[in-house]
């Protein structure tokens, strides 16, 4: 057939035109009445899952989720108290959730829900945050860890049915739901993570239900605007929202469901059956299940953060200053509310989002001018603080003790800043920052003595937050610019992280021909302490800062910190690897201390369902090759409606999925740990029951046929099971000589047996 009709028709049976004709067909304009979408349910049921509804089925419906469930509660709990010391990273989560319930502001990378969760636990546990979690410490009395744990391995558990009922909603049989439940199930990476204060496992299990519900919500497609349709789309929002709120790696899940409606929406464009309000119609559900429902959960777990954390905490640097001002117990905003020239200690906070401190220490630039270095740093510290003193014009004479009357910072006028802690002078010059090449290095230089005009800088009010002289400076709530009087260029946060010998703090530069509008030459003074002048009277109020703008400058200095977590060239992370090593199990990762006195958890993958998912993930690439290639001539494959929907369900999208999942931590430049594979595991478990069934229904269904068919589904599962069990110490808690387990280092790699591996 080689006619362009002919063409047409061939390609009509085609991944594309089949996934069109059941998307873009059947959207009514009306709602479908309640029968008719039953009808259509049971008509969709039998035709995915092709399992006969009998008394079996009904048993096996109820009796295996049910069987799973309380096989993976036991997994995920047993010896869950072994090791009673604070184990890997709930040092980090745990003293987080401790932060919750002592009500006080901290910062970290991801977003809060997680460790919302985990304060919750605690207060279930009955637990009062005073305990810091530090590392390797043995739990107190007070704190029951235990429960604690528990309540995190709950969500690991769980996703154990999520597994059994995604797999059938996905199509495939039985033995293959079960086999890929006992994947999930059996999986010594999810028993490990799942027995510990962690976040993984919340997001394993939000990535899961996320999965599960698009896959039924793509099973409505029949029934379009039918309850059923409503239901499974919110709740696939409402599971990305919630996955996201965990951690930021959630957007990959969301990402997948967005390219799935991007291509629905795209075939629905092409049938001509369908009227515009309809189509306008099915555009404005996504956006209302797909994206408003995950954006506000996702700000929601802030309004919950901000309301939770009200007092001053060890994470206020990291917001504006002004919002600091509102917290419980805090410092900033407690001076005089005037600033005076060289007797005023100051700190000075940048106005753009994610903004810093202005730091500087006896450090030098090693290339460049070789001065003292100029950063802008998120925490409280000696170095941040800074004077104001006369410019050096060769006819003022620097500000001295003894003089009495006191002169104020103004508006327009000529002055030098001057770093407390070594005396040197704020200075710019023609030398090229180090990271932002176009603009100008600043740096420290000089003293009282020794300087000369590239000391001065003008300072511009911008914006005056209350009613006080516009013409003065004022703790807060005055924003200005300081111009660098020789170049004309201004003082800016450029966002760049600088490198090691920068202690991988903040960039400073000089910018030239800024916008009136660029805030990271904008500037706040967020503390002032001067004992010549009054205290801030005691009924002044700060402007409240608002939500959107604190949640924007929540996130933008979420976002900093996680790309200033790059790994140390000149050191080695015993911890750390790399994308290629999870697939293989090149490696795996030690959890806690490994003297033979502890109990001991290794963080690997169980072998036998990693390695053969690995296998199947590769060999799906393949087939999804040669099906293309096919296409191009014109064969017709896949022309059985559940065919197509299990490749698209139970390979394509999967697949999808673990790419996005994967491949972002292939080119990031920031360190990498082991746990994240685990999401991007979790679809490539789904690729590999897809390969078993795929390979197993080639063989004839014959008597003989059957029992090869079901002896392969039992070797493999059995694999796993046992596979498990062999390797399940890591998991349990290793006790005893590290010698005893070197039965389980199979590769170089596995440093289980090892005691100080290289």
């Amino acid at each position: 057939m080689s006619s362009a009709s002919g063409f047409q028709k061939e390609s009509a049976g085609s991944l594309k035109s089949r996934t069109a004709a059941a998307a873009a067909k059947s959207g009514p304009e009306k709602p479908v009445p309640a029968e008719e979408v039953e009808k259509a349910k049971e008509s969709k049921d039998s035709a995915i899952h092709s399992v006969s509804k009998g008394p079996l089925y009904t048993i096996e419906a109820f009796a295996a989720p049910l069987v799973f469930t309380l096989l993976a509660l036991f997994v995920r709990m047993y010896r869950i108290d072994a090791n009673n010391h604070v184990v890997w990273d709930e040092a980090h989560f745990g003293k987080f959730g401790s932060y919750y319930l002592r009500h006080e502001f901290y910062h970290d990378v991801h977003p809060p829900l997680g460790k919302m969760l985990i304060g919750f636990s605690g207060y279930i546990a009955g637990y009062n945050g005073s305990f810091d979690f530090p590392s390797g410490e043995v739990y107190p009395e007070y704190l029951d860890f235990v429960k604690m744990r528990i309540f995190n391995a709950a969500f690991s558990a769980m996703c154990v049915p999520l597994a059994y009922f995604t797999a059938k909603a996905i199509g495939f049989g039985i033995p293959t739901v079960w086999f890929f439940t006992c994947c999930v199930l059996f999986e010594n990476t999810y028993a490990t993570l799942g027995r510990f204060i962690l976040l993984d496992s919340m997001l394993l299990f939000f990535t899961i239900a996320s999965f599960f519900c698009f896959v039924k919500f793509h099973n409505t497609q029949a029934a379009p605007f039918s309850c059923a349709w409503w239901k499974w789309m919110a709740l696939t929002g409402v599971s990305m929202g919630c996955a996201i709120s965990v951690k930021m790696v959630g957007l990959f899940i969301i990402s997948l469901v967005g390219i799935y409606t991007v291509v629905q929406l795209w075939c629905f464009l092409a049938d001509k059956k369908m009227s515009w309000k309809t189509y306008a119609a099915h555009w404005l559900a996504r956006i209302v299940c797909l994206i408003a429902i995950p954006t506000a959960i996702f700000m929601l777990c802030f309004v919950v953060h901000f309301k939770l954390l009200y007092k001053s905490g060890t994470g206020d640097g990291n917001m504006p200053s002004l919002f600091q001002a509102g917290l419980e117990g805090t410092e900033v905003g407690l001076g005089p509310r005037d600033v005076a020239l060289g007797s005023s200690i100051i700190t000075l906070k940048n106005q753009a989002f994610g903004g810093n401190l202005l730091h500087s220490h006896v450090q030098v630039y090693p290339d460049g001018s070789g001065q003292q270095q100029v950063t802008v740093y998120g925490y409280k510290d000696a170095n941040n603080d800074w004077f104001i003193d006369r410019a050096r014009d060769g006819a003022q004479q620097s500000w001295d003790a003894s003089e009495t009357e006191i002169e104020y910072v103004r508006n327009g006028g000529l002055y030098r800043l001057i770093h407390k802690n070594t005396g040197r002078n704020l200075h710019s010059h023609h030398v090229r920052a180090p990271v932002m090449k176009q603009a100008s290095e600043v740096s420290c230089y000089g003293n009282d003595t020794i300087g000369d005009d590239k000391d001065n800088w003008f300072i511009e009010i911008i914006d005056q937050k209350n009613d006080e002289d516009a013409s003065m400076l004022h703790p807060l709530t005055t924003i200005f610019r300081i111009k660098h009087a020789a170049l004309g260029c201004y003082l800016a946060q450029t966002g760049n992280v600088l490198p090691d010998w920068g202690y991988k703090q903040q960039e400073v530069a000089c910018i030239e021909n800024a916008a009136d509008n660029d805030k990271s030459t904008w500037w706040n003074i967020e503390t002032n302490e001067n004992d010549r002048l009054p205290e801030r009277p005691a009924d002044f109020t700060y402007p409240k800062t608002s939500f959107l703008e604190n949640f924007i400058n929540i996130n933008t200095a979420m976002m900093a910190t996680n790309n200033g977590l790059i790994p140390d060239s000149d050191k080695f992370d015993i911890l750390a690897s790399a994308a290629w090593e999870w697939p293989t199990l090149h490696v795996g990762l030690r959890m806690c201390g490994w003297g033979d006195d502890i109990v001991r958890y290794y963080l690997l993958g169980t072998p036998f369902s990693t390695w053969g998912s690995s296998i199947a993930v590769l060999g799906f690439m393949v087939y999804v090759a040669v099906l293309i290639l096919r296409w191009q001539r014109q064969y017709v494959d896949l022309s059985d409606a559940r065919d197509l929907n299990l490749f698209l369900m139970g390979g394509l999208y999967p697949l999808l999925a673990w790419g996005l999942h994967y491949a972002p931590f292939v080119i990031m430049s920031r360190v990498t740990y082991v746990h994240h594979y685990l999401p991007a595991l979790y679809f490539a478990l789904i690729i590999f029951a897809y390969a078993l069934e795929t390979l197993v229904n080639m063989v004839p269904a014959t008597k003989v046929g059957k029992a090869i068919r079901m002896s392969t589904y039992a070797m493999y599962t059995c694999g796993v099971i046992v596979c498990f069990w062999y390797f399940s110490p890591i998991s349990f808690g290793m006790v005893g000589p590290r010698v005893k387990y070197e039965y389980l280092a199979w590769l170089p790699g596995w440093t289980i047996s090892k005691e100080n591996p290289q």
